[in-house]
């Protein structure tokens, strides 16, 4: 079957088109295709900077600085991309795997409302009351990601007809 299309890319490129959007987390049960889901949006700028919080440089940029500014300079030297750029999109794959991460996502909001930063992750609730911190409330939107839908299924065998 490969890659089809999601319900979800309609609500992303409203969220893309928001002067006032702020970090979104897409928050879903493990293998639903968020990451899948993501990365093609990521088409729709000229640049995508993809960070995946399990692995220990990904996730190092922002256990080990304080600033949305020197996570940035970071991001530079590690991915060789600048997050600052017009038309970029910055995904931070896996984000349960950092309280850091979550806590700094108020300052991209604050900081560089210019950066368009899109988060996926899984089980956030449970890692939340376990690690014991809260999201940046205000700060950051959320969508839900279900598994794939009837009228996904559908189009995705070409069946169209049947809608």
């Amino acid at each position: 079957m490969g890659v089809f299309q999601r319900n979800i890319l309609k609500e992303l490129n409203i969220w893309k088109s928001d002067k006032g959007r702020k970090p979104l987390i897409i928050r879903g049960a493990r293998q639903t295709g968020k990451t899948v889901a993501i990365e093609l949006f990521g088409k729709t700028f000229s640049t995508l900077i993809s960070l995946n919080l399990e692995r220990d440089s990904d996730r190092n940029l922002f256990e080990q600085n304080n600033s949305v500014q020197k996570v940035c300079q970071g991001i530079e030297l590690l991915k060789g991309k600048n997050p600052l750029q017009p038309d970029t999109l910055l995904f931070i794959d896996e984000i349960q795997n950092s309280g850091k991460a979550i806590e700094l996502l108020r300052f991209f909001y604050e900081d560089y409302p210019q950066i368009f930063v899109v988060c996926a992750g899984s089980l956030l609730e449970a890692v939340m009351r376990k690690e014991g911190f809260s999201f940046p409330v205000g700060r950051v939107e959320f969508l839900y990601m279900y598994p794939m839908t009837f009228d996904e299924y559908l189009i995705a065998y070409g069946k169209e007809n049947v809608l």
